[in-house]
């Protein structure tokens, strides 16, 4: 142990020695492993962040949630928005027996949408959601009230002028937001009395969603007395049982929709069950392939940093000869020469491992000012970096340090 301790000290002098005498050198040949493990740590450090972000947002949406629509949340470029587009909305009805039907179902509800624009006193806010869910929204779509109170049961049931407006907006057109409660705001012309403000939630990442910043919430009732019905946006929100699997949730509400609205066997669906697990798997996925593209980019700068160091190595052996040949001939064994050798190139690929992952934290700090949210390097991706820098350096001196091994002391010496 104590013998294996000095080498790993004699080698990390070695490598600091190599780095001193020959600073143009030594640099010019880390930059390859600085900018492989800048390139594929950057990536993991960021990716990981985003995807925390998304995959959170996404949580927000409800865990073992079904959004029963007339679209279908997938998107992309290929979107076939003309199959949907005629597509009937769903139906408060439909609601009401999809609870009677089905058995897997522990909370639903049904929400109209619109925009519309927004008055108190002289301020006025333009295109602001509206939403009008029924009761048990909140409890599949849970959020805070910051400052008030939420609907009573009674209200919820038959209605009322009164409403619960977003953080933002109650600061847009108040001031502050504690100042919203109590004041009146005037939507399609009629008076609104505001019981509570929602507390602040930030700006979803992965955009659309519930922006409860923004928005005004009614009841269900009221909502139909100041939107018509038939041009508002709806949906339907179910949510399982905890220990329900979603496929079969899926099916149990797929074989009611199409019984409800009484679809031949030969008919297609004519509506959506986006499943917020789905969102879930399309962001990793995507994440994923961002990932080896970062990946891609870094081997190939790992490899170019590679032979650099192989190539210092190998300048490191012919100018060590006599010393090599000096060691063999008062005892060195080969394994102690072989070793000090690979573990001084593992030192000097740590070293452009090291300044890779300076300009990473570097890098996070600038992500984190520009995006407003945190972007940060794991313990795991840390490990990753220092286990790559290692294992570049170890290939890299393999050849070098067999060469030395395996050298003659007495032709080694007179070398010099």
């Amino acid at each position: 142990m104590k013998k294996l301790l000095e080498i790993l000290v004699n080698s990390f002098r070695l490598a600091v020695l190599e780095l001193k005498n020959n600073k143009l050198r030594t640099t010019l040949s880390l930059l390859g492993v600085t900018f492989g493990i800048f390139c594929i740590i950057g990536v993991l450090a960021t990716v990981n962040s985003l995807e925390q972000n998304v995959q959170n947002d996404i949580k927000s949406l409800g865990s073992n949630t079904i959004y029963i629509d007339k679209w279908d949340y997938t998107g992309g470029a290929d979107y076939p928005w003309w199959k949907f587009v005629n597509r009937p909305k769903p139906r408060y009805e439909e609601m009401r027996q999809l609870q009677a039907n089905a058995p897997l179902i522990d909370r639903i509800a049904f929400v109209l949408t619109a925009n519309s624009t927004v008055e108190s006193g002289n301020n006025q806010l333009e295109r602001v959601e509206i939403y009008g869910p029924t009761e048990q929204f909140i409890d599949i779509q849970p959020f805070e009230i910051g400052y008030g109170r939420f609907f009573t049961a009674s209200e919820q049931s038959l209605g009322g002028a009164n409403v619960v407006i977003g953080h933002e907006n109650a600061e847009l057109l108040f001031g502050k937001a504690e100042s919203a409660v109590g004041k009146t705001l005037k939507v399609r012309g009629k008076n609104h009395r505001i019981i509570g403000v929602i507390k602040k939630k930030g700006k979803s990442f992965m955009g659309g969603g519930w922006e409860f910043d923004g928005c005004v919430l009614f009841t269900y009732p009221q909502f139909r007395t100041v939107f018509m019905e038939r041009r508002t946006d709806a949906m339907i929100m179910v949510q399982g049982r905890k220990d329900v699997d979603i496929e079969a949730f899926r099916g149990e509400l797929k074989a009611s929709m199409r019984n409800i609205r009484r679809l031949g066997p030969r008919q297609e669906d004519d509506f959506s069950l986006n499943a917020v697990s789905d969102f879930s798997k399309q962001a990793a996925g995507f994440f994923s392939s961002v990932s080896m593209g970062g990946w891609f980019i870094g081997i190939l700068s790992l490899i170019v940093g590679a032979f650099s160091i192989a190539n210092i190595m190998f300048v490191t052996v012919r100018e060590r000869t006599a010393v090599i040949g000096l060691k063999k001939a008062i005892g060195a064994k080969r394994k102690t020469i072989l070793l000090e050798f690979l573990l001084e190139s593992a030192f000097i690929c740590l070293m452009g491992g090291m300044i890779g992952i300076l300009m990473v934290f570097g890098l996070t700090f600038v992500l984190t000012q520009a995006f407003g949210f945190p972007v940060f390097i794991s313990l795991k991706i840390l490990t990753l970096a220092v286990s790559l820098c290692i294992a570049i350096g170890i290939m890299a001196g393999i050849i070098p340090a067999s060469i030395a091994a395996r050298l003659d002391p007495v032709v080694a010496i007179r070398s010099k």
